[in-house]
């Protein structure tokens, strides 16, 4: 072993050796790797498993599979422990909050300004009084109920505009409690699951022609993949409205969720001096405007646009994985009755005003 020595310089101090307490650059981002690796690893793998059972099943989206999966893997025990092993956690959380993140960012290359304007005027009234109502209506529903927390918010965001995606989006500006957000996430996966086999049974009794089908798909469910599942079912011009509808809710998200982070930035304003202030329009949505912007130049193919759609299910089937195994399914089902009748409640709300706007708007 090789000891360096230690002298005294001319002033009697000791000197230091110049690699003492300096860690190597690549000691430094190794050591995030090592800690963050079994988790992302273990995503990697729930996502794998995820895309396999939409392969197998189609109406299953990958989304859908993740959170199922996750939920799973976070509650089956062996004696007293967890199955799924605590060093996954570091990571887990990673992929929770930053890849859940980087998925709203390209949720933006699904949008282009001419698909927004080429639904018209009424539509585009009738997508914003959907998302307005559906936005106040819930949080009103879940305070009435006494949800905790942001439990309301959430649930408004994801029942309002697109899902597990937008509830991500609104936890990236308030920063929620975990089972918050998992129990928004959730709630808006079993509804538009349940949409996929409820609203096709309703299309010719509530007197709807194929394209008022599609609109009133695009208009009252959550995620995109359920809208294409249930549009489909009246057809490619029913289909083409649904999508288009649908993405004018999507396109209400970074407006929103920047309304909520000013409105609780000049709330933080008005703390103590010396506290952090939160960041008024966070990154990730200006990241999701851009895409926005960049979809809509025309310059990118078809091809890359849905490479990057497959990239963003896949990225957040990931996080919903991570946010799935955060569920305690026994204090869920203990404190959880009333969250549900909220978000059945919600859902019945967005189908029956997007019902009413769509037969006033044809």
């Amino acid at each position: 072993m090789t000891i360096t020595p230690v002298r005294p310089d001319r002033r009697g101090s000791v000197q230091t050796p110049p690699s003492a307490g300096l860690a190597r650059p690549s000691a430094r981002l190794g050591a995030p790797l090592r800690r963050n690796a079994p988790g992302l690893v273990v995503a990697a793998a729930a996502t794998g498993m995820a895309a396999v059972v939409n392969h197998l099943a189609p109406s299953v989206s990958p989304m859908t599979a993740a959170v199922a999966l996750g939920v799973l893997a976070g509650n089956l025990r062996r004696g007293d422990a967890r199955l799924l092993p605590a060093a996954t956690r570091p990571g887990l959380g990673v992929t929770a909050k930053r890849v859940m993140r980087l998925a709203v960012v390209l949720l933006g290359l699904k949008l282009a300004l001419s698909d927004i304007l080429a639904l018209g005027w009424p539509s585009l009234v009738l997508v914003c009084l959907v998302v307005a109502a559906t936005f106040f209506g819930a949080q009103w529903l879940g305070r009435k109920a006494g949800l905790p927390g942001d439990q309301p918010l959430l649930i408004a965001t994801g029942f309002s505009i697109c899902g597990a995606s937008a509830v991500a989006a609104m936890n990236g500006v308030t920063e929620s409690e975990e089972q918050d957000t998992v129990t928004a996430v959730a709630l808006v996966t079993l509804c538009g699951t349940l949409a996929i086999g409820v609203l096709p049974l309703l299309h010719h009794p509530l007197g709807l022609t194929d394209l008022q089908f599609g609109r009133w798909t695009g208009a009252s469910v959550h995620d995109v993949g359920q809208v294409v599942a249930i549009g489909q079912t009246a057809g490619a011009g029913a289909l083409g409205q649904a999508v288009v509808v649908k993405l004018m809710r999507v396109a209400l998200l970074a407006p929103l969720v920047t309304g909520v982070a000013l409105m609780r930035s000049r709330r933080a304003g008005g703390r103590a001096a010396g506290q952090n202030r939160p960041a008024p329009i966070p990154l990730f949505l200006v990241g999701f405007l851009a895409c926005v912007a960049l979809r809509s130049t025309g310059v990118l193919s078809a091809g890359f646009v849905n490479t990057a759609g497959t990239v963003d299910e896949l990225l957040t089937a990931a996080a919903l994985f991570a946010l799935g195994s955060t569920v305690d399914v026994r204090n869920l089902l203990r404190t959880g009755r009333k969250a549900l009748l909220v978000g059945l409640a919600s859902w019945v709300l967005i189908a029956a005003v997007s019902y009413v706007g769509v037969l006033l708007t044809s």
